[in-house]
């Protein structure tokens, strides 16, 4: 049997409840090796209020959820029974088996996201001079003050108007000058 990505509807608002509850069903009930990844398809995006910049995460997709599983049984009832799901997307009834994702729907759904893969490959260095390539900072460079691996975030020192200013920034918006 082969994992896919098949996509789970829940109550709007409620995706990252869902995805929080699901991981730990999968725990709970030993599921790892059928249910590997849930993910809550988000962009950045840079609002402004009171002439602030502001960056937010949005929902790409309200009330649906992604999740990476070798569809069975068990899978699709842990996942079917899971609090806040109201079922997958693509199956005819109450007790069909769903439609998986093509792998094109799902690969352009994570790039867009930054996290089509596991790993991150971030070859930066302290110190280092780069330019930050999109955001509401874009095309200025700065020095690499902080790296936090974990949150995928470095910390920027950028002149503005003649100061440095510390920026936090995603890993995906930071390029090599």
């Amino acid at each position: 049997m082969e994992k896919n990505w098949f996509v789970v509807h829940t109550y709007s608002g409620y995706e990252n409840k869902v995805k929080m509850n699901l991981e730990k069903r999968v725990e709970t009930m030993n599921m790892q090796d059928k249910i590997f990844r849930v993910v809550v398809p988000e962009e950045i995006e840079v609002e402004k209020k009171n002439g602030k910049e502001k960056l937010i995460k949005r929902k790409v997709f309200p009330g649906y959820v992604l999740v990476e599983i070798i569809m069975t049984d068990d899978s699709w009832y842990v996942v079917r029974n899971t609090p806040g799901v109201t079922g997958f997307v693509g199956s005819a009834g109450s007790g069909s088996k769903p439609t998986p994702l093509l792998d094109e729907e799902v690969i352009g759904i994570l790039k867009h996201m930054d996290i089509e893969n596991d790993k991150v490959d971030f070859d930066f260095e302290m110190k280092e001079t780069i330019r930050v390539k999109e955001g509401p900072f874009a095309n200025y460079t700065g020095t690499i003050e902080e790296v936090d691996k974990e949150k995928k975030k470095v910390t920027v020192l950028v002149d503005m108007f003649g100061r440095e200013t510390p920026v936090e920034l995603d890993f995906a918006q930071v390029a090599k000058l």
